[in-house]
């Protein structure tokens, strides 16, 4: 009885294994395709997909591709691990499908395919694989910050950590939309600086979103970029002042109607202010300026200069002046190449240097007539305004 047992056994185990071969979607013949044998269930269609289940550091592009034989593609799915799909499209013939675009680097996709045999008969594929991770990115450091409020004047400047070789791939994805809208183009100062302006100066009011769409650019050679994200910034009133190097006066115009006009001193001769327009780019109640990190030597070093606002990248500041006596203002001109406004020491509320520093903001313009210098490059802080349309457009990569 016991040998009988055994044998039964032995009989239904053998019978198992003989139906567990055949329950496979693509499991087949010693040629890795399904046996070929009246009434078998098994699907003749063999999916492939690559890169193969568990491969690493594939490319974001061309890599990617699932092809069938002795069948017809009926559905393929692919996403990424955070349950982004990739689109994709079906040949006409149903042998192939290959992704729409780039894959993302860094990243885990999963890949499900279906077909069918000339029987009808269904198969299946599955498989993960991971994009290779870039070994060198960059970034861009933008101004102005998210949820800023700023003068009509603002220029939008992003600086990146790598030179770009690919400045047009690089710009295509920097945009910057305004409601309402206005066409802004970007204008490029060497490899590494990207600034974007529309034609005029910003109508107030604006909300203007800055997009950032680096992630997995090739900015140059094997280098990528690794930001996705949205700047939002709004801009305030409309404020315009014009300095007069000649009669020592600012005038400030707010939507075009002039609030106040102040006595300044601009530049002296040998250190003249620069004309044109410069655009508030920092503001500091109290700021240390020390002549040794402008190149003029050991000629002044005062720590503590009020109401500064920085209006050059070089050093050219708007400030408040507590150190010269008052009938300077007005009269002469007596700076290193700053505009300056009477102002007490420690910074006066009621000081023309406090009413302007009060009503002031990031990105306010002001521009700088009949002073004996050059116009400021257009590089030197957010000078880019001093560049005609035709001028700025001319410096897009696209």
């Amino acid at each position: 009885m016991r040998r009988a047992v055994r044998a039964g056994t032995g009989a239904v185990l053998c019978a198992l294994v003989i139906a567990g071969c055949g329950t496979g979607a693509t499991g087949g013949g010693p040629d890795g395709k399904p046996a070929d044998r009246a009434g078998s269930r098994l699907s003749r269609a063999v999916i492939t997909v690559a890169p193969g289940d568990g491969a690493k550091d594939v490319a974001a592009e061309g890599a990617l591709g699932v092809t069938v034989e002795d069948g017809t593609l009926t559905e393929v799915t692919a996403k990424a691990a955070d349950g982004t799909p990739v689109a994709g499209a079906l040949a006409a013939d149903g042998r192939s499908w290959r992704p729409a675009g780039r894959l993302s680097l860094a990243t885990q996709y999963t890949v499900d395919a279906l077909a069918v045999d000339p029987q009808g008969r269904a198969a299946a594929r599955h498989a993960v694989f991971t994009t290779v991770v870039p070994q060198h990115t960059v970034i861009g450091f933008f101004t102005p910050e998210d949820g800023a409020t700023v003068g009509d004047g603002m220029i939008v400047s992003l600086r990146f950590s790598r030179p770009i070789a690919d400045r047009a791939a690089v710009e295509r994805a920097v945009t910057v939309g305004a409601e309402p809208a206005a066409a802004v183009v970007g204008h490029w100062f060497g490899d590494q600086r990207l600034d974007l302006r529309p034609a005029d100066y910003w109508q107030p009011g604006s909300r203007v979103t800055l997009r950032l769409r680096l992630r997995d650019v090739e900015a140059a050679p094997g280098v990528y970029g690794t930001q996705s994200k949205d700047v939002h910034f709004t801009i305030g009133r409309d404020q315009r002042s014009t300095v007069d190097a000649a009669t020592h006066t600012m005038t400030v115009r707010r939507g075009g109607r002039v609030v106040r006009s102040l006595d300044v001193s601009a530049g002296a001769p040998g250190h003249t202010t620069y004309n044109g327009v410069m655009v508030i780019a920092e503001k500091f109640a109290v700021t240390r300026m020390d002549s040794r990190t402008v190149g003029f030597g050991g000629e002044y070093d005062i720590p503590d200069v009020p109401h500064a606002m920085r209006l050059t990248r070089s050093g050219t500041f708007i400030h408040g002046n507590y150190w010269a006596a008052p009938s300077v203002f007005g009269n002469s001109n007596t700076s290193h190449g700053c505009i300056g406004l009477l102002d007490a020491k420690g910074g006066g509320a009621d000081t023309p240097a406090g009413w302007f520093f009060d009503h002031s903001m990031v990105g306010d313009p002001i521009r700088v007539v009949n002073s004996h210098d050059t116009t400021v490059a257009a590089d030197n802080g957010m000078s880019g305004w001093n560049l005609t349309w035709p001028q700025w457009t001319a410096g897009s990569a696209l």
